[in-house]
């Protein structure tokens, strides 16, 4: 089941922007070089050991580009591959499969980076109960992608944007004046308007926590920048009320202590702003 952010109408307006962007009016090389009516092949090679994210997509790219083209799934979104692996066959007007290479290249290269370290990291806390979260930490116009590739590793996502939950920040909580005055005047918008979205705040002591403890009202409490021992005691005092967040500065070698203080979620911006692109290519056949 596809999560709600990805609805038809949302990939195929992230796909035409894109070949808007890329195309214009025209990929001249192909329309000058390449013959009228000439068909062709090409394979998606890879070229790294990874998670292959993007298979989906890139079928739809290539529809969206001719619908002409067919294409041959031999790998799908989730799968390990390891370098010489073939994830697809694309077949059709040359020149089509030229104009869509590079969106496909783009898209799948990154989203396939971003799933094998979601992976990889994930592996490393599954001996506890905490699971590896996203964050708004995205490339802009691809968030989309991005936090497709998480789900497709493995991860869980957060928030899609500001709009779809309630995160109040430290700086939201000093602004408001206070964790108590930012609750309450987030509680009361929510029910002026009719909106019926999760609330998270941010603690960063236990003081905090216990504050919040005692004003109530949330969903999860975010457990921001702790050392283990504080944060141990926090999960203590939150005692399964709410879901809990360990964020702020978690890197891949701290991340299964943090895990084993018993949050319920690790959230690593790392996840999708801090990859190297997986290694594919797309060849003639």
């Amino acid at each position: 089941m596809k999560p709600a952010y990805l609805t038809p109408e949302s990939l195929q307006n992230f796909i035409q922007s894109a070949l808007l962007e890329d195309i214009g009016p025209g990929d001249y090389s192909s329309l000058a070089s390449i013959p009228e009516g000439k068909t062709g092949k090409a394979k998606l090679l890879i070229k790294d050991d990874g998670i292959l994210a993007g298979v989906e997509l890139a079928g739809e790219i290539f529809k969206a580009v001719d619908p002409r083209l067919e294409v041959q799934f031999l790998k799908k979104d989730g799968d390990p591959v390891k370098a010489g692996d073939v994830g697809l066959v694309v077949s059709g007007p040359s020149a089509s499969i030229l104009s869509a290479e590079r969106l496909v290249l783009n898209c799948m290269q990154r989203m396939s980076a971003i799933a094998t370290k979601t992976h990889r990291l994930s592996q490393l806390i599954s001996h506890t109960k905490a699971k590896l979260m996203d964050t708004r930490k995205t490339t802009p116009n691809f968030r989309l992608m991005e936090k497709w590739a998480v789900l497709i590793g493995g991860g869980v996502n957060h928030r899609f944007a500001l709009y779809d939950m309630v995160m109040l920040k430290d700086n939201h909580v000093d602004f408001a004046g206070g964790i108590r005055a930012a609750i309450d005047r987030t509680k009361k918008y929510l029910s002026d308007h009719s909106l019926k979205l999760k609330i998270e705040i941010e603690t960063r002591n236990l003081a905090e926590v216990k504050e919040v403890l005692a004003v109530g009202g949330v969903d999860y409490i975010m457990l921001d920048n702790m050392d283990y021992s504080t944060m141990r005691e926090a999960v203590r005092l939150i005692d399964g009320k709410y879901s809990t967040e360990a964020s702020g500065g978690i890197t891949e070698n701290t991340l299964a202590a943090v895990a084993e203080c018993g949050v319920d979620y690790i959230s690593m911006g790392a996840l999708t702003h801090s990859v190297s692109s997986l290694d594919i290519s797309l060849k003639a056949i």
